[in-house]
């Protein structure tokens, strides 16, 4: 629960920090803490230091990497400009599965042969070579700068209807998401009576595929009505986890893993690219802060509603995987409605939502559209 909270914490205000003192200051700030939280964990694992200790830790690394992401994903959506951010996400998805597959297999190799504080040691020796990265090659995007606004500002974003619906609707895709790593894994081997090693063979499937087909898929996209995107990609979440209920032999449970994996390629870096889209350049990073506020909460939910299914279902695995689709099946209906909201102008700039707005003139300039004041109906 703590987990959680300091992670939803971290994502709003890494967003705020974002916008008001810039993307590249609120990263590195992040990511340098973040090191030193590492090798506080070294030495309290390498001295036995107290539980209590360690927790603390624990969180301050949680909130550290919150921080850093609302502000790399805004740093996203700045670089790649309006035409090119479904594609920009999708290869800094790549990355992100190439190191999280990476870390624990070097992890689990070194704790073979080296004490467990060495685990925390060496990323913090990672985390530091990223640091320095960071450091030559991070730049500020030229935007417009937000104002320093009162933090009870960031409720002007509860007053974007257009933009509270999607994260409602993305909240239960964040639901659906969040069984991947808690109910799926329990249902594999302890309902199943499959090995550890097959349902890590899941992972690494979703894995692999991402880091194959997450750039290209992206790019291709790219050219369909978002809205359209974003329901298949809930369809297809819903589809693979209901095939977990009713096909058991290993080769199906590799393709029902297979369609939830698609389904998670079409609709995260999409959902970023939305989400970018309707905030104004200067309060980009609240926007997206408060989208990673939904998606903290949602995988949170998700597991507590993945518990409560395993209980109420223990011999039915239809029950729970259909509970589990019909969130998708009705988040693809919600985004298909929601994209058919077409947003009126009105001289609001508070409520900047794209729609069907007169262009601006750098719009028909070919520059990266400002948002039109509009408003929804």
């Amino acid at each position: 629960m703590a987990n959680g909270v300091v992670s939803a914490v971290g994502r709003v205000v890494g967003g705020e920090l974002a916008d008001r003192v810039g993307r590249r200051p609120t990263v590195l700030g992040a990511v340098g803490w973040r090191v030193a939280m590492f090798l506080g964990l070294a030495l309290l694992v390498a001295s036995d230091g107290p539980v209590w200790g360690i927790a603390v830790v624990f969180l301050a690394v949680r909130i550290t990497g919150a921080l850093a992401m609302s502000a790399i994903t805004a740093m996203v959506a700045d670089v790649a400009g309006a035409g090119r951010r479904m594609e920009a996400y999708g290869l800094f998805r790549v990355g992100s599965n190439v190191g999280w597959a990476a870390g624990p297999a070097l992890g689990g190799y070194m704790a073979l042969f080296w004490p467990y504080w060495t685990l925390f040691a060496a990323t913090a020796l990672i985390t530091a070579v990223a640091f320095v990265l960071l450091v030559r090659h991070a730049r500020e995007p030229g935007r417009e700068r937000g104002v320093a606004e009162p933090i009870r500002a960031f409720w002007d974003v509860l007053a974007d209807r257009r933009f509270l619906a999607f994260v409602g609707i993305s909240l239960l895709v964040f639901m659906v998401a969040g069984q991947l790593v808690s109910t799926l894994s329990v249902f594999i081997v302890d309902r199943l009576g499959l090995s550890e090693a097959q349902f890590g063979g899941l992972l690494t499937l979703n894995g692999l595929l991402v880091v194959l087909f997450q750039y290209p898929l992206a790019r291709a996209a790219a050219r369909f009505p978002r809205g359209r995107i974003l329901a298949v990609g809930s369809i297809l979440y819903g589809l693979g986890y209901f095939a977990f209920g009713w096909l058991h032999a290993y080769p199906a449970l590799l393709g029902a893993m297979t369609a939830v994996t698609f389904g998670e390629m079409l609709y995260a870096p999409n959902a970023l690219g939305v989400a970018a889209d309707l905030a104004p350049p200067s309060r980009r990073g609240r926007y997206l802060g408060a989208f990673g506020l939904a998606e903290t909460l949602g995988w949170a939910l998700g597991a507590f509603v993945g518990g409560v299914l395993l209980d109420a279902f223990p011999a039915a695995p239809v029950g729970i995987w259909g509970t589990v689709a019909g969130l998708g099946f009705v988040a693809a209906a919600g985004f298909s409605l929601w994209d058919r909201w077409q947003p009126r102008c009105q001289p609001d700039p508070r409520l900047p939502v794209p729609g069907p707005c007169p262009a601006t003139p750098s719009q028909e300039a070919g520059s990266e559209p400002t948002t039109p004041p509009c408003a929804p109906d």
